[in-house]
């Protein structure tokens, strides 16, 4: 093993991970990961697996479809870690957004079976908010947190209103709120020296006021799901720290749906925690990218196929 797990975190993906194909092969070579998809579509009562492995892609990117895909993928290929590797366990897991409740499951906080149910009903939610409330969100290159902030306060008006959603890495941020906002802190960011101001292809304004509609209903699917305390670290998005009772993981989450995403401080924290390592379980390797332009001394391995398992060895 390549690995020092004393010093590595697993981290789990979230939406823009996804494509057509994701956990075909995994779940081809190894028993435990087509048992997982398998279980998956009799939870859920839909081959969600066939849409994962062949689209079309507009189905599965449809947040109802794709935050499921995402969470099953990730679960399959922890179970085939665990599996093969039994006696190993991260030193600390974090998840970006919908794979906090990947990460949650992974450390049994939630059954594989309730963190489904609530990675549905919270696409399902988000759907119907952005429904409700269409919005927008943009990618801000190359301007800082406080310099953002300020942009985004004097974008917002009375009932459009615009924030930071995602702190992915430095250089790298994500705003989100109402069109019209987002579009005004999209010129005012340029103004303020962005390097660019990418609007993003979405319709739901995630981590941000305009998910009030839903949060009642959220926060009361969070609380009727079956959690529990945890031994090991989780690093939770909102407050970028640990958190191990199921108080703070039942709060982090529901907080999570308006709340920005602390990426970039939730590495920072396990980076200053001692973790040297970084395997991103589950589709693609879009965390991995975001903590080396966070740390370039931050090792990074992908786990969602064959071929990364055998990296492993």
């Amino acid at each position: 093993m390549k690995l020092d797990f004393k010093t590595t975190a697993f981290v789990f993906p979230g939406q823009g991970s996804q494509s057509v194909g994701m956990g075909r092969d995994l779940a081809a070579q190894y028993p435990v990961a087509r048992q997982t998809f398998e279980e998956a579509d009799s939870i859920l009562g839909f081959a969600l697996s066939k849409l994962m492995w062949d689209g079309p892609d507009t189905e599965l990117n449809d947040t109802v479809n794709t935050q499921p895909a995402l969470y099953v993928h990730s679960m399959a290929a922890y179970r085939v870690f665990t599996h093969l590797y039994p006696d190993l366990k991260p030193a600390a897991l974090a998840g970006h957004s919908l794979g906090e409740l990947s990460a949650l499951a992974a450390a049994e906080a939630l059954s594989f079976a309730d963190g489904l149910r609530l990675v549905r009903k919270r696409g399902e939610l988000m759907k119907r908010a952005g429904e409700l409330a269409p919005g927008s969100m943009a990618a801000i290159l190359n301007l800082d947190i406080p310099a953002l902030e300020k942009v985004c306060a004097e974008a917002s008006r009375e009932g459009e209103s615009v924030q930071v959603a995602n702190d992915n890495c430095p250089g790298q941020v994500v705003i989100s709120g109402a069109k019209a906002a987002v579009e005004r802190a999209m010129e005012g960011a340029k103004a303020a020296g962005a390097k660019r101001a990418i609007p993003l292809a979405v319709s739901i304004a995630a981590h941000s006021q305009l998910m009030a509609s839903i949060q009642n209903e959220w926060n009361e699917a969070v609380n009727a799901a079956s959690i529990k305390g945890v031994e090991g670290q989780i690093i939770g998005n909102v407050n970028a720290n640990v958190i191990r009772s199921a108080a703070e993981l039942r709060a982090d989450i529901q907080l999570q749906m308006q709340s920005r995403v602390r990426w970039t401080e939730s590495v920072q924290r396990m980076i200053g925690n001692g973790i040297k390592a970084f395997v991103e379980v589950g589709s693609g390797s879009v965390l991995i990218g975001l903590i080396r332009r966070i740390d370039s001394s931050a090792v990074g391995l992908p786990l969602g196929n064959p071929s990364d398992f055998a990296a492993l060895e």
